[in-house]
């Protein structure tokens, strides 16, 4: 996988200096690297709507000889990715050919297993130690976004960390990050269509040293301009929605891995928690 990580980040890296032609070819890759073994370079014309010339000066600039040796590359590395990036097997499908609950399912965990195997550790390890830090957490998104970012901000509130999700009210997101230090954290997730008022509240931020986390679909993400790190989740699904299914994993290890690392923090806010539940008659005691 570390060849797989080197041609992406190739890509990534250059990706500024590319003309703007040859940024759509560069989306279309990273987008889309698993297919490119597949495509010819007159394939991969018709789908980016690019020369074929491009095509071969985008790879030479990537540091390529030429298209070939690019998709040989590439090729190789998913090759030797493919060995392990089974972490879920597939569900059998039944007799019946319409089984869709099947497939949705397996889509589902193939995200699962995608997002497991494209997520460098060592950002997400990051992602952890910033958001065990901070004084407090800002989480945002609009859409299936802005649910997620609820979910996200509640789960860590759970745990000790002080998180509000950017509510959407009167004020824009911009004015609710005003009092925000370089000692706070803003986490925002972004997926297909991508929201220009939570982009817009990523690059303020950046321009006022707050860091932002961005929780995308892939790298090349409007969002990942203004971030501090970003970590990747495979969001496909059958509908023109996105799957939160990878989302929801990465949400629950995020606050599974913040409580590990601080796990006095979380055990007191947990039995606070519950006493103020009890005290309020709204819950049972389990003792």
């Amino acid at each position: 996988m570390d060849r797989y990580k080197e041609i992406k980040d190739k890509i990534k890296s250059k990706y500024d200096s590319f003309p703007k032609n040859q940024r759509k070819i560069a989306d279309f890759f990273v987008n889309n690297f698993d297919r490119i073994p597949f495509l010819n370079v007159q394939e991969l014309s018709e789908s980016t709507g690019s020369s074929v010339a491009s095509i071969v000066r985008f790879a030479q600039r990537t540091g390529y000889k030429g298209f070939s040796e690019l998709r040989d590359a590439i090729t190789d590395s998913l090759q030797r990715g493919m060995k392990n990036s089974e972490i879920f097997p597939l569900l059998a499908k039944h007799k019946i050919d319409d089984d869709l609950l099947t497939e949705v399912a397996n889509l589902d965990i193939k995200n699962i297993n995608e997002t497991l195997t494209h997520i460098e550790r060592k950002s997400f390890n990051y992602v952890i130690s910033r958001i065990s830090s901070a004084e407090s957490v800002l989480t945002g998104g609009l859409g299936i976004s802005y649910l997620l970012a609820e979910i996200l901000a509640y789960q860590l509130t759970q745990v000790g960390i002080k998180s509000a999700v950017l509510l959407h009210t009167h004020t824009l997101f911009h004015e609710q990050i005003l009092f925000l230090s370089s000692k706070d954290l803003l986490v925002l997730f972004s997926f297909p269509p991508y929201s220009k008022e939570t982009i817009e509240v990523a690059k303020f931020a950046n321009e006022r040293r707050i860091d932002v986390i961005a929780i995308t679909n892939v790298p090349a993400s409007p969002i990942t301009k203004y971030s501090k790190a970003n970590l990747i989740v495979e969001s496909r699904n059958m509908l023109f929605t996105n799957s939160f299914a990878a989302i929801s994993v990465l949400i629950n290890a995020i606050a599974t891995s913040c409580t590990v690392k601080d796990k006095a923090r979380a055990k007191k806010i947990l039995r606070e928690t519950e006493v103020i539940a009890v005290d309020q008659n709204q819950i049972i005691s389990g003792s």
